[in-house]
């Protein structure tokens, strides 16, 4: 499927009024600037998962960092481990950036969801005045009726060899008749007060861009630049019994005490302290 500009397609676009579409100019009006990060923006009506686009257009040629697709609907978006992403038009933020951190080593790459979790959850604190949590590695957590439910998710992808592209998706406006799974939430049935998609886009891609700054400014150094002591400090999974599942059925059960360093999740179990990274896991859920 060929991506289309939303501006050129208003089929439907205003079938639902409390879904207005995205307004692609004035979000670059309000974002790219000279000297900034974000070199571009473009807003599709629908696509199969913007990941995969930015990746392909980053192997197809020159694709400048700070390059940033938004997709108004994703028919195949993926997360972690290619599980399932989907939500009806114009109800959420699905948004690919491209990042080329040419002076942070590459085993500091890995903190890159990390850090957009944190960026997304002050971006939001901001605009839509909702707490939103993090789950280790790359879930987003709001509360609903006294229940964490997840929101949101983030995927790392590599794209050529300076570059990767990072893809969150996140739950606006879905109802609760909406939601694709149980446990499942929004930033509407977290009582968030806007709701209205460009202010929020406009301020998760400015905390982004001010995180990413720092962070590369420190050499990848998640310590100097406060993103380890911020992680920690909005993540839900700290403090809590988890079970993480490891490939061949292997279950590592203990208390989550720490995230280290490298972004790996520390866990405390009897036997003694381990870490482990995101590609070390299947699943991570409360014991």
């Amino acid at each position: 499927m060929t991506p289309r500009d939303a501006a050129d397609d208003n089929t439907g676009r205003w079938s639902d009024l409390d879904r207005p579409p995205l307004n692609a100019n004035a979000l670059r009006r309000a974002l790219v600037r000279e000297g900034g990060l974000w070199s571009g923006l473009e807003v599709v009506q629908r696509t199969g998962s913007t990941n995969n686009d930015l990746v392909a257009r980053a192997a197809a040629g020159p694709v400048a960092e700070g390059t940033v697709l938004v997709a108004e609907e994703q028919t195949a978006a993926k997360g972690r481990l290619d599980r399932r992403w989907t939500a009806p038009p114009r109800s959420g933020l699905f948004v690919s950036v491209l990042l080329r951190p040419a002076e942070v080593p590459v085993d500091r790459w890995g903190w890159l969801p990390l850090l957009t979790g944190v960026a997304v959850a002050a971006g939001l604190a901001r605009a839509a005045g909702v707490d939103t949590a993090l789950k280790w590695p790359n879930d987003l957590l709001v509360t609903v009726d006294g229940e964490e439910r997840k929101a949101g998710g983030i995927l790392l992808e590599r794209a050529g060899r300076d570059g990767v592209v990072i893809g969150f998706g996140l739950n606006v406006s879905l109802r609760a008749e909406e939601l694709p799974v149980a446990g499942a939430g929004s930033l509407l049935l977290a009582g968030a007060v806007n709701t209205d998609r460009d202010p929020l886009l406009r301020a998760v891609l400015r905390s982004l861009e001010d995180w990413y700054g720092r962070w590369r400014a420190a050499g990848g150094d998640p310590s100097a630049c406060g993103l380890q002591e911020a992680y920690a400090a909005g993540c839900a999974t700290l403090g809590r019994t988890v079970r993480a599942q490891l490939p061949g059925d292997r279950d590592l059960i203990g208390e989550a005490v720490a995230v280290d360093g490298d972004g790996r999740l520390v866990i405390a179990t009897p036997q003694g302290v381990q870490p482990v990274g995101a590609g070390d896991i299947v699943h991570l859920r409360p014991a």
